[in-house]
């Protein structure tokens, strides 16, 4: 093999540990710090669109009045359900704080909507499942079936 040749390869060898090493610094860092400002902007943006509630989702008979954790490291917490969202994950400023090495900064979110509970997967690493389906999209929870982030179990209660 010629000298040449084998550079050349060194090289390309070079360039590919080098493209993944920014890869998984990309990672880390979406991860501890969230989506870049494009991807905020383009969320602000779409937020506005979607339909609100016409009525909070608290009372009625068959809705959820209460967020259970039944697994993990929060066991037992109860969270009141209210007309406003609640986010999900690791950051301190998220409504349910998790101490949970699979659970990304910001993982996922409940919001009502027409009655209803929605949950969405904000572009977490290791996935949001509701029933043991994983979420792609906003999808409605009904009352008692678990929502998985991580090694934490929750559900909505009457």
């Amino acid at each position: 093999m010629s000298t040449l040749t084998l550079l050349l390869i060194r090289l390309a060898f070079l360039a590919i540990l080098w493209l993944f090493v920014i890869a998984a610094v990309g990672v880390v860092r979406t991860d501890m710090f969230g989506t870049s400002g494009a991807g905020r902007k383009a969320g602000r943006q779409r937020q506005p669109q979607r339909p609100r509630p016409s009525r909070p989702a608290r009372g009625g008979r068959g809705e959820a009045h209460r967020l259970l954790v039944t697994s993990g490291a929060l066991v037992g917490t109860s969270l009141g359900l209210t007309d406003q969202q609640i986010t999900v994950g690791r950051a301190n400023d998220a409504t349910l704080v998790l101490n949970d090495d699979y659970a990304s900064s910001r993982h996922a979110r409940l919001f009502p909507q027409d009655g209803q509970w929605i949950v969405e997967d904000l572009g977490s690493t290791n996935g949001t499942y509701l029933d043991r389906q994983k979420v792609t999209q906003p999808t409605p929870v009904p009352v008692g079936v678990p929502i998985r982030i991580g090694k934490t179990v929750l559900e909505l209660r009457r």
